[in-house]
């Protein structure tokens, strides 16, 4: 868990992190490298979990090992499904990671909504909708190790 202000911003008191799968963690169904090991450090002070349409069929054997909780969405309305996890978490103590279309009304519900460019890019409307923006899914991971790059990063 972690809990700070972000100056003329926000006080962050959180101790969930919510990542989408494919385009955020994984690219073609495999994890991206150095993402389990990262995800198994954040899970000593988080409750994580991995949103996923599972459109590989990949996740529980790629994750199987790594101390994230799974949850399969539904196909049919996977950006309401998210939306909803996020508010039942108690959207206040979560931040959510996408890219997708799908991950729009995720992103903008959490307490801290953050957007990867990663290898399959974003969605222009999740762009918009996140607190920030960032290259790929190990810079995310790391900041989430060393949660004051935040507030270099998002103070007013």
């Amino acid at each position: 868990m972690f809990d700070f202000e972000i100056p003329n911003y926000k006080v962050l008191e959180i101790d969930k992190l919510v990542f989408d799968y494919n385009g955020t963690l994984a690219c073609d169904g495999i994890p991206v490298s150095g993402v389990k090991e990262k995800l198994d450090k954040l899970a000593i002070d988080f409750e994580i979990y991995v949103l996923t349409a599972d459109t590989f069929g990949t996740v529980k054997k790629e994750l199987k090992d790594v101390d994230v909780e799974i949850v399969i969405v539904d196909k049919k309305n996977g950006t309401k499904f998210k939306e909803n996890f996020i508010q039942d978490l108690n959207k206040d103590s979560v931040i959510a990671v996408g890219n997708g279309n799908n991950d729009t009304l995720m992103l903008a519900r959490a307490s801290l909504g953050i957007l990867i460019l990663g290898l399959e890019g974003a969605a222009t409307e999740s762009l918009l909708k996140s607190d920030l923006i960032v290259r790929n899914i190990n810079d995310v991971l790391d900041i989430l190790l060393n949660p004051k790059r935040l507030v270099a990063s998002l103070r007013k």
